[in-house]
């Protein structure tokens, strides 16, 4: 498989609290030219965050005013597909991360919450034609939700329960699934038994640090990488550019990933900014390609050496 060199990039912010805007957080300029950088530099696949960000069928309350037509995303698909560019959707179904939801993330776990998510993955696959689909799954946790005003946290069987239903709408659409790896930074065991070899794992690991497994924060971090691998999982690790501390984070992240992970299973490395695509945000956007030109540079290097 072609090494995928990616770059997540957000259409809808309402993964989050306090993103309500009846309006998306997100500027059509500043994303033409941010696409194009990106394919300069050898970026050839985008993991796009929709949430609000697109026009549902079957849900269109969930959808924000300015909202791109399933006619705006088939043309910008094709624009990128022109570019070299493959385009993964992701919708995320954590419960930390699933504003964009609205009242329905509250039904969570009902009949009605089923119904809902299972049309929108059918919908989403429907249009895009996509090879994969990004479900989320990351930071489900009462840590990370500690300052909400609603906590929902699934745990044990409930949690896997859902996570399997998902898997299965997305494949009933006769696409592969791919889900953030958190779950297997506590329970690496259980989640390697559990977890169907079908779905992408994307360990994302923020870090520079890549020797140190004494310190916990970097150990849970690193392991699922090394458990991934020795159970077979195709893996797409993830690093980001969001602080300017991890600047060289990718390039780092090629590196490791490439000594510890099989070209069988290693399907490429993902660059994450987690801001909304906007001209204020400029600055750590165009750290993208800039980042990611990098960690191609380094990959090269390592291969060619061999």
């Amino acid at each position: 498989m072609k090494m995928m060199w990616a770059c997540m990039l957000q259409l809808g912010m309402r993964m989050w609290p306090g993103h309500k805007d009846s309006k998306m957080e997100f500027e059509r300029p500043m994303w033409d030219e941010l696409t194009e950088k990106l394919a300069q530099a050898g970026c050839n696949t985008i993991l796009l965050d929709i949430g609000e960000g697109l026009r549902y069928d079957s849900f269109p309350e969930l959808s924000a005013e300015d909202a791109w037509t399933k006619e705006e995303m088939k043309a910008e698909i094709a624009r990128l597909n022109g570019m070299g560019i493959e385009v993964i959707p992701k919708l995320n179904f954590s419960t930390a991360h699933d504003m964009w939801l609205g009242d329905y993330g509250r039904m969570a776990c009902t009949p009605q919450y089923y119904e809902v998510c299972a049309a929108l993955i059918a919908e989403v696959c429907e249009l895009f034609k996509p090879r994969f689909f990004h479900i989320g799954m990351d930071e489900e946790n009462c840590s990370l939700q500690r300052n909400y005003e609603f906590i929902r946290v699934r745990q044990g069987d409930l949690w896997w329960h859902d996570l399997l239903f998902y898997v299965d709408c997305v494949e009933k659409a006769g696409v592969r699934p791919m889900m953030w790896s958190d779950y297997a930074r506590e329970r690496p065991d259980e989640f390697v038994e559990k977890c169907p070899k079908s779905v992408v794992q994307c360990n994302w690991y923020y870090y520079n640090v890549f020797d140190n497994m004494e310190e916990e924060k970097y150990r849970i971090r690193l392991t699922p990488f090394l458990k991934l691998e020795e159970k077979g999982f195709d893996q797409l690790p993830t690093g980001t550019c969001f602080w300017d501390s991890n600047y060289p984070n990718l390039r780092l992240l090629t590196e490791y990933c490439e000594g510890v992970i099989s070209d069988e299973h290693l399907f490429g490395i993902l660059q994450t900014p987690w801001v909304a695509t906007m001209e204020k945000n400029r600055k750590k956007l165009m750290e993208c390609p800039e980042t990611i030109a990098q960690a191609i540079e380094t990959w090269d290097k390592i291969k060619s050496a061999k």
